[in-house]
């Protein structure tokens, strides 16, 4: 089956040893898409930027297979994909390795018992900005207006992020989840934070 050969091939599994991302990616910078959803946010940005390298982690096997196809169709050398949690992924990602973490539109577990189960709290930030590079990012989007002060609380908290809302960049890709949002009214934030110390 055409599937599992390239998951054999293209992912990498979530436990294991520390990665060596020179080994995988020689000198390219490394990011880290977290909940890539349908997968259209990766392909288009590993097209429009082979210099950068991309390790997508989701657990939604339509999207999985269709960065992995891409892959396969376009040869490319600078992808690889995670089929899990990123929280247990985490512990292989070597600190101050990455160029950047994005995280674009997470779930936002809109229910009062349910928000402790939001991907953008302290102890995961902590642990993502670890792995972040002094002058790396950490580059949120969502159109949940509770979700975003969050990031907002939650990032100032972390004193060794520096950042805010910005204009959404017109390089950032629009995936279905977010045309939904749009045409339910929501409006998109994007906020970037670099890593300063």
């Amino acid at each position: 089956m055409a599937y599992r050969r390239q998951v054999q091939q293209w992912t990498l599994p979530v436990a294991g040893e520390a990665l060596q991302w020179a080994a995988l990616f020689g000198a390219l910078p490394v990011v880290l898409d977290i909940g890539f959803g349908g997968g259209e946010a990766v392909v288009a940005l590993a097209a429009e930027r082979p210099g950068e390298a991309i390790v997508g982690v989701d657990v939604h096997t339509p999207g999985i297979a269709h960065v992995l196809d891409a892959i396969e169709a376009n040869f490319w050398q600078h992808v690889r994909v995670v089929d899990g949690d990123v929280l247990e992924f985490l512990p292989r990602v070597p600190l101050g390795s990455l160029a950047g973490v994005r995280l674009w539109f997470p779930d936002p577990w809109p229910k009062n018992k349910q928000r402790h189960r939001r991907l953008f709290r302290p102890d995961v930030v902590a642990a993502l900005v670890d792995r972040v590079r002094v002058g790396g990012t950490v580059h949120v989007a969502t159109d949940i207006e509770d979700y975003a002060r969050q990031v907002a609380d939650v990032a100032a908290a972390d004193g060794r992020l520096h950042g805010g809302q910005v204009d959404r960049p017109e390089w950032r890709p629009l995936t279905r989840y977010e045309r939904r949002g749009l045409a339910a009214g929501r409006t998109p934030h994007d906020m970037v934070y670099e890593r300063v110390r």
